[in-house]
């Protein structure tokens, strides 16, 4: 009985190894394949990266799914003849007129410059509600600035995956244009719903802020004066700057210490690689303390 079941198992290991020897066989690459990918690619090096092209020039486009799929991506319910106008640039429709294309379903439609004012209007206003009321005017100032930047709303708006709906003349798509399109879409959104308009600047705009110092969005041009005709308002005066440590100064790597005392009080400590350098930053600290402030 022993002997039956080892020949039977015999026979079926081998029966397995042809079968599996064949499988790999027909798996095999055949020798011309790996010269001709090395020759494609060679030519493909040679001519030169492939030029950038358009979404729109894809056999699988579809417009209305990618303003479907743009409001659902985001969160938001838009109407939706709204977000096809905050979408079409003036230089689109004139781009249009140009060719002299009566079919375009564009060319007569209304182009996003009220839309862009609109937007623009809503968030300084809601930058400037929301922490008129935290900082003083400078710093409230400096922070609206730093967001409504060109640089900062063509981030944001990059990232919300605008790039390949918008319609306009340039291509690839400039940065006042991405912009422009994010203040367009707000003002949608607004028209749409009003009561979602500062919850989507707060979580598209306003949180480009956090984790910053604030140092970063506002660059105080002359610290020290600034930290008087402060201190002054909170009550503080007779600042004295005292030189607290100094090391190397006969070298390039010069570093000094410089704290700001009030009252026998520290408000404040800097370094740098100058006496001036190190009260500014002193004053910084100082003014930072005083304010209490945080992002």
């Amino acid at each position: 009985m022993a002997l039956f079941r080892y020949s039977v198992y015999r026979s079926l290991f081998k029966v397995c190894q042809q079968i599996s020897q064949k499988q790999l066989a027909a798996r095999t690459i055949s020798r011309w394949v790996a010269p001709t990918l090395r020759e494609l690619e060679k030519r493909r090096k040679k001519a030169g990266p492939k030029p950038l092209q358009h979404r729109s020039t894809f056999l699988e486009w579809n417009y209305d799914a990618e303003l479907y799929a743009f409001g659902k991506r985001i969160g938001e319910e838009f109407n939706r003849d709204l977000l096809q106008r905050a979408l079409v640039h003036k230089s689109y429709v004139i781009q249009q007129e140009m060719k002299g294309n009566p079919n375009d379903s564009f060319s007569n439609f209304e182009d996003n410059s009220e839309l862009i004012k609109e937007g623009e209007n809503l968030i300084v206003d809601r930058i400037m509600r929301k922490y008129k009321d935290v900082y003083p005017n400078l710093v409230t100032s400096a922070i609206c600035t730093y967001l409504t930047s060109k640089t900062m709303l063509a981030h944001v708006a990059s990232y919300m995956g605008v790039k390949d709906i918008i319609l306009c003349a340039d291509f690839p798509v400039e940065e006042s244009t991405l912009a422009n399109t994010f203040k367009a879409i707000t003002a949608a959104l607004n028209q749409t719903n009003t009561d979602r308009t500062d919850m989507f600047i707060d979580d598209f705009l306003i949180c480009q802020i956090h984790n910053k110092d604030i140092f970063e969005i506002w660059d105080v041009k002359n610290p020290y004066e600034l930290l008087v005709q402060l201190s002054k308002e909170k009550g503080v005066s007779d600042i004295e700057a005292r030189l607290c440590n100094q090391s190397a100064s006969n070298t390039i790597l010069a570093n000094y210490q410089v704290g700001l005392y009030s009252n026998k009080k520290l408000l404040g400590i800097g370094w740098g690689e100058s006496i001036d350098t190190a009260k500014e930053t002193a004053a910084l600290d100082a003014i930072r303390k005083l304010q209490n402030f945080s992002v």
